[in-house]
């Protein structure tokens, strides 16, 4: 099975980056229901591997956190892939990012060194886009790039599992792990 870790985003979230995304007129857009923040992508997965991260992912201890959603990007901007909205990286979120990844690895499963760019992908590109879609996508990016949020307090992140159909992938929440939160305690 094909597993990520992320977070999940409040609804009131969910809906303003939907709002977001009926501007954006070039792409395959991603459903509300699967915008999320990915901490990791474990890619294809057996069962036993599957059990073994969702174990060691429970047994992280981490602070919930606020997290701020704010400017819209691109990657590869010489041939975009995806539009994204950025996240500010707390140092809580850049922490609890190694701690998943040290789980996974102690899994047994290898994930490639990469820089982490906090966001939220909001549309997948076609490699080749002609002018005229690079020019919307241009336009778009021009005309929503002061787009921000307020602040969300991340008290969760879970495991998920990516089904790819022929409409885009599903994502099914798998487990949740739950993020202290010492503002939360009477």
């Amino acid at each position: 099975m094909r597993l990520f870790v992320a977070i999940g985003l409040p609804d009131v979230v969910r809906a303003a980056l939907s709002r977001l995304q009926s501007d954006l007129r070039v792409g395959r857009l991603v459903e509300p229901d699967n915008l999320h923040l990915t901490l990791a992508f474990l890619d294809e997965q057996d069962l036993p591997t599957a059990e073994t991260v969702n174990e060691l992912l429970g047994d992280i201890r981490a602070p919930a956190f606020d997290l701020r959603i704010a400017g819209l990007d691109v990657f590869d901007r010489a041939r975009p892939r995806l539009v994204f909205a950025a996240s500010d990286r707390p140092e809580a979120l850049v922490s609890l990012r190694k701690k998943v990844r040290v789980a996974v690895h102690d899994a047994g499963v290898d994930l490639p060194r990469e820089r982490f760019r906090p966001h939220v992908t909001l549309a997948r590109l076609n490699r080749a886009l002609p002018q005229f879609e690079l020019d919307k996508l241009g336009a778009f990016l021009e005309s929503h790039g002061d787009f921000s949020l307020d602040p969300f307090r991340t008290d969760r992140f879970g495991l998920y599992r990516s089904t790819l159909g022929p409409d885009g992938p599903e994502y099914d929440l798998l487990a949740e792990y739950m993020l202290d939160d010492p503002a939360a305690r009477p």
